[in-house]
């Protein structure tokens, strides 16, 4: 099987396996649904479990509404409830909606369908009335807009026994990232010991515009120096088989999906840690009802009478853009979902970073890439391309062979091994090179998947690299470069695999129709550019064939 056939079936494989799984495969069993009524008691369970194992309260009424609080920001607007002070609704003004594009996406909701919220509190051993996340807090006003540098919203909890706390939102022009902090005075007569937790709750539906066509990961993640990034699937929640860095006085933890992703920080790059040692904060991951919540435990110094204090977490809640998630925290380059191949898709990234710098448009820098690999692997796809040219020529005497030894598979087999040690052809000369070359093409593919930065990006006629070619040119140019490169490839003996092999390329590219359009536009550059490269060796082949009949 020379190269082509083997990369064709395997890619036909793929595309059947994701074809049955969109249309005729069974359907998970949904999740339970969760709404603002009964059913939200997903996000209204017990205040996360604290690192010193303080008693938590009761807690099992439903996610209930109160005031509303809007933040508009160049870049967001927020809806902050005063019921906990959560963080319910975030919209990114500057990316459009998966399913209707007049509209802003939203990262976190309690609306409709989907639940995702950033929830806070306090909880005390020996002061159990601390404000958590079912608080009713009081506001100075229902809306901010941002006006200078950054805009500050503040929270007043119901004083308790001598507590004064206060919960205040601080959102920057030109950031996604808001800094969320409270200001704890103990006027009682003893000392408070106190542990703050920052989560993050959302259902384990797949978001909105999500395509079984091209995924990547959502779900919770954790990153410490001590275990590095740590993915966490929700069946392993559901488990109880979550493994990751429980304690750690750095890192983060986050909610990731396609393009987007909200975290809690505990060490950002540009200020210190909120743990004193690994012992002061804890990671927790775990379902909650029809729901999974993601967070960090802190715990408080403790505040002796008469004294205040302030503990702080930036939560970052925006898109995987590169060169702003590298700017908040250690190892958030990670959060871009390159699957196992982010040893080759990283640098690959890097790369078409690099080119959409200089031609400022990705489009172009995805043909520049393309281009690029093809000319670092030319030895290699050359050395295929002469092999498989060779093994073309030969078709016809292999015929013959066949024809000559009839049924008699062990002379056939012998009569062709011989035929080939005597042109000096290796039969598998055509596949080995490919194959050294397909960790790298995936991971090229897992770089052009995973980048929130192709979104709404345009190129020519298309407005949207990540969505799919509005009018299917990109689509049928791909089975057209297909079905050319069948032409250039040594044809099978048998009839019925000849055939199949013209069709391989037409129900392969059916899947197209449903990738990302700059995906698209990689995989047809990159076929044109083969079909050259393999004409070319084909032809000088042929050539050098020619004159040494003549002579």
């Amino acid at each position: 099987m020379d190269s082509k056939r083997l990369i064709i079936f395997i890619a036909l494989s793929f595309s059947i396996l994701l074809l049955w799984q969109e249309y005729f495969a069974p359907k998970p069993v949904a999740k339970p649904a969760v709404t603002q009524q009964a059913s939200t008691a997903a996000s209204n369970s017990d205040t996360p479990a604290a690192a010193n194992n303080v008693a938590q309260p009761a807690d099992s009424s439903s996610l209930s509404r109160g005031q509303r609080i809007t933040v508009t920001t160049d870049l967001v607007k927020a809806e902050i409830d005063t019921t906990g002070g959560d963080l319910r609704s975030l919209q990114l003004l500057k990316h459009n909606a998966a399913e209707d594009a007049s509209k802003p996406f939203e990262l976190f909701t309690d609306k409709g369908a989907h639940l995702y919220v950033a929830q806070t509190g306090l909880v005390s051993a020996g002061n159990a009335a601390l404000p958590t996340h079912k608080t009713v807090f009081s506001a100075e006003k229902t809306a901010y807009t941002l006006q200078g540098d950054k805009v500050e919203i503040k929270l007043t909890a119901p004083e308790a026994n001598g507590v004064k706390v206060s919960k205040v939102y601080t959102f920057h022009k030109g950031s996604y990232l808001i800094d969320v902090r409270y200001d704890i005075v103990n006027a009682g007569t003893t000392p408070l010991a106190s542990t703050a937790y920052f989560r993050l709750l959302r259902d384990g539906k797949a978001p909105e515009g999500e395509s079984r066509f091209a995924q990547t990961f959502t779900g919770p993640a954790v990153y410490t120096t001590e275990g590095t990034f740590q993915k966490v699937a929700f069946s392993d929640l559901d488990k109880g088989k979550a493994e990751y860095v429980k304690n750690a006085d750095n890192g983060w933890v986050a909610m990731l999906q396609h393009y987007f992703m909200s975290a809690w920080i505990l060490k950002p790059l540009d200020g210190k840690s909120v743990c004193a040692n690994a012992q002061a904060c804890t990671f927790q991951l775990e379902p909650k009802s029809g729901a999974y919540s993601a967070a960090a435990m802190v715990n408080v110094a403790p505040i002796a009478a008469g004294q205040s204090a302030s503990i702080a977490v930036p939560l970052y809640a925006g898109p995987e853009e590169y060169n702003t998630i590298t700017k908040v925290a250690d190892g958030m380059e990670f959060a871009k979902d390159f699957g196992m191949v982010h040893i080759f898709a990283s640098p690959l990234f890097w790369l078409l970073t690099k080119l959409h710098s200089m031609v400022q448009n990705w489009g172009w820098a995805i043909i520049l890439l393309t281009l690029i690999v093809k000319a670092v692997f030319y030895p290699l796809t050359a050395a295929s391309y002469r092999s498989m040219a060779k093994m073309k020529v030969l078709a016809p005497r292999l015929e013959n062979l066949k024809q000559q030894y009839g049924d008699d598979r062990m002379k056939f087999q012998q009569a062709v091994m011989e035929m080939y040690k005597t042109e000096k052809v290796n039969p598998l000369g055509g596949c080995l090179p490919m194959l050294i070359q397909i960790p790298v093409f995936i991971g090229l593919y897992w770089a052009l998947l995973a980048s929130v930065e192709l979104r709404q990006a345009d190129w020519l006629y298309i407005a949207d690299l990540a969505r799919p070619d509005p009018y299917y040119i990109l689509p049928a140019l791909m089975a057209i470069t297909m079905f050319a490169q069948t032409f250039l490839n040594p044809p099978p003996a048998d009839p019925m695999q000849a055939k199949m092999m013209k069709i391989m390329p037409v129900a392969f590219s059916v899947m197209f129709f449903f990738f990302p359009a700059g995906l698209v536009l990689y995989w047809v550059v990159n076929n044109l550019l083969s079909i050259a490269q393999q004409w070319y060796v084909n032809q000088s082949i042929e050539k050098a064939r020619k004159l040494a009949l003549q002579s």
